[in-house]
């Protein structure tokens, strides 16, 4: 009986899974924790490339990029070559959405047009100066080159750009310290002169994305650039955004008057309010003021640092009847893509039964005077501080936006101020994350653990729950930067959704503050989610369910969830670039979240016709034969093609060409075959067990023996 048993326990030790540890909240750097500049990376890899990024045939001199011939049309045809990491991909679109907000540049896939950029995941990050004018154009976007500034960079190159402190007046500006410089790389900081390089009448600029970093090519551990003016030492180099003297000279390069997706921006420092009107079907009105007594004590431009400026528009409800209104009306605008996004910072001063409506005023033919739709009621309780809106809007003809102040039925001592409004044909981001009193956090914080400090939950347009964190002061081993990370967490639909969580791609933004959209420089980072990346420490799926490879957190009034392993930076921003820009005003940080589905970027290329075939040189890799079963799609990784398989809310194919299914289902008729086997062999080691007992109790008996105790 004892060995019938340990047989038994053996065999449903077999058949149920083994009990897993809870396994503590991890993170990882995507970057290693190192703020790697294009040329480290590329230095790293080996690559000799001219100026440290850039590639040049054997034709090509180095004046041959002036003249038009060189130049690209402002639609830009691409390809976005399968061998791109996904992450990059969708960076690269975020990328292009920077182009049409700033300048009159715009990328299309490619259609067959004689000459295309194609985009791929070579080693490093590099790109050819202008348009080569010979079909395919490659741009490499290797690994750890997926940020959106060093995106930016490449194409500034592919446009025509080359690096901003190799102009001829550079040594107005900079210092070249030779002697600091690696053996054999001291042609990389060669100036060009004004028939090389045509600055375009731009100042130079220490803050351009195109400028080395102070350490470029350095020999030791002292800098190879001194800037001439002292303050921009720790400005070089930046991979953020563009500057303005970026903006600047691409746009007169390619002749720009107008950026595409930018509609408006206002601040209100002009009298004529950027052409806004006041209804006269209201019973009051909207003034323009420099501050009210109750709130808001400055604008949000200037913050009241510039004497004689500083204003906002202001609905005073602190007096007039309940159900009072004021309403203020952009000037028409156009649009061209059928969303916008608008941005605007909101004062309430007042009672919290006041009211601020965002209505829009569609003009179209059979409605000329304009129809008023509404898109949102902003309310809440008083508050001592600006506040970031965000309305996304879905217009296509011509429209006003109206703002209109309702005065409540409380006792009011101010009202409602709007400010600093923005207007652009781009998406809104998902969630923000507004963090006050941060200077306080800045002096007081610890690095490491001790100063990490978590975003309330949010939910993803798919329904997965998702939080970040930040480290204020920075981690233990990478001090005086601030550190992210993206988690997913346990959430109210996990049932429902797909896992291990698929191609996901988290969007972190530090907002830059500055008043106009266009001039911001803000700070971003993005993580993907790749349902088949595993964690370090284990055989588990790093994006699975948070409840499987996740630990326990709670939130601030206790309730607890589960929390999965962290992915980001720990090398995010130093504190120079964070106080470089406005992305600290009224003692404030705003983060921007978004978390999309980026799956349909799984396969990019085009199918490629006899027609495009004749118009280009070489044709993108493809795969010439689908051999997915059940409508797996095929894609190029590395070189190799690899089959993606189909998934549902209960069901997915899995195996290399798809083959087998799997459902929910399945696994609940397994669990339950697991469960009766179980109680089978329970059942026919209960029986065994009596009927070897009863037949030893027989035999004792004939032969006369006494059972006894010990027996």
């Amino acid at each position: 009986a004892s060995c019938i048993s340990l047989c038994a326990f053996l065999i449903i030790s077999f058949l149920l899974p083994p009990p897993q540890p809870a396994p503590e909240t991890t993170e990882v750097d995507v970057d290693g924790g190192i703020n790697q500049d294009i040329f480290d990376i590329n230095e790293a890899l080996g690559l000799d490339l001219f100026e440290g990024d850039i590639k040049i045939d054997g034709m090509q001199e180095r004046n041959s990029i002036i003249g038009d011939n060189y130049r690209w049309p402002h639609v830009i045809p691409y390809v976005l070559d399968d061998s791109l990491e996904m992450n990059a991909k969708g960076l690269i679109l975020k990328a292009f959405e920077q182009y049409r907000l700033k300048t009159c540049i715009d990328f299309r896939p490619w259609e067959g047009e004689k000459n295309y950029i194609s985009v791929f995941k070579g080693s490093g990050c590099w790109s050819s100066v202008g348009n080569r004018q010979e079909g395919l154009q490659q741009l490499s976007i290797g690994a750890n080159c997926d940020r959106i500034g060093t995106i930016q960079h490449e194409f500034l190159h592919a446009l025509g750009f080359w690096h901003e402190q190799s102009r001829s007046d550079r040594d107005d500006y900079v210092s070249i310290i030779w002697d600091r410089i690696q053996p054999g790389q001291e042609h990389n900081f060669k100036k060009y002169d004004d028939k090389t390089s045509d600055s375009l009448n731009v100042p130079y600029d220490y803050t351009s994305v195109m400028h080395y970093s102070q350490n470029a090519f350095r020999n030791g551990t002292e800098p190879t650039i001194v800037t001439n003016i002292p303050d921009f030492m720790d400005v070089i180099g930046q991979r953020m955004d563009f500057s303005d003297y970026d903006l600047q000279k691409l746009n007169r390069l390619y002749n720009c008057s107008s950026s595409l997706s930018f509609m408006d921006t206002c601040s209100f420092e002009l009298e004529n309010i950027c052409g806004m009107t006041q209804s006269s079907d209201d019973n009051s009105d909207w003034q323009r003021l420099s501050q009210v007594s109750a709130g808001p004590n400055t604008d949000h431009t200037n913050m009241g640092e510039c004497k004689d400026s500083g204003y906002f528009m202001h609905f005073n409800t602190s007096v007039g009847t309940d159900g009072s209104t004021a309403i203020l009306e952009s000037r028409i605008l156009y649009p061209k893509r059928g969303f916008q996004c608008l941005q605007f910072y909101f004062y309430n001063s007042g009672h919290e039964s006041d009211r601020l409506y965002v209505w829009v005023r569609e003009h179209t033919s059979a409605h000329p005077n304009g129809t008023l739709r509404l898109i949102e009621e902003i309310k809440g309780s008083p508050a001592t501080y600006w506040q970031l809106h965000h309305v996304s809007l879905n217009v296509t003809s011509k429209f006003r936006v109206v703002f209109q102040g309702v005065r409540g039925s409380g006792l009011s001592n101010g009202g409602l101020s709007i400010d600093d409004i923005n207007l652009s044909e781009t998406q809104c981001p998902h969630h923000v994350w507004h963090i006050r009193n941060f200077t306080h956090l800045l002096n007081t914080s610890p690095a490491g653990a001790a100063g990490r400090i978590y975003s309330p939950p949010f939910y993803s347009s798919k329904g997965y729950a998702f939080q970040v964190s930040l480290y204020v002061n920075g981690t233990t081993d990478n001090p005086f930067n601030l550190a992210m990370y993206l988690y997913l967490i346990s959430g109210a639909n996990d049932d429902q959704l797909q896992w291990p969580c698929a191609w996901q791609q988290g969007t972190m933004i530090l907002l830059d503050q500055h008043p106009d959209i266009r001039q911001r420089m803000s700070n971003q980072r993005s993580i993907t989610t790749d349902p088949l990346e595993l964690s370090a420490s284990s055989s588990t799926y790093f994006w699975d369910r948070p409840d499987k490879v996740g630990s326990i957190a709670s939130f601030p009034n206790g309730t607890t969830f589960m929390r999965g392993p962290g992915s980001g930076t720990s090398a995010f921003l130093t504190h120079q670039r964070l106080k470089s820009r406005n992305f600290i005003k009224e003692d404030g940080v705003y983060i921007l979240l978004t978390m999309e589905d980026i799956s349909h970027l799984l396969s990019t290329q085009p199918s490629v016709s006899p027609t495009f075939v004749t118009n280009t040189s070489k044709v993108p890799d493809y795969c010439p034969d689908n051999p997915c079963e059940n409508d797996g799609v095929c894609v190029i990784v590395a070189r190799a093609p690899v089959c993606r398989c189909p998934a549902g809310d209960n069901w997915w194919y899995m195996g290399e060409k798809c083959e087998r299914k799997g459902s929910t289902q399945e696994n609940t008729i397994i669990a339950a075959s697991s469960t009766v086997a179980v109680f089978v062999v329970m059942l026919i080691v209960t029986i065994t067990t009596a009927v070897c007992l009863k037949k030893k109790y027989s035999q004792g008996k004939e032969n006369g023996e006494s059972l006894t105790l010990e027996e």
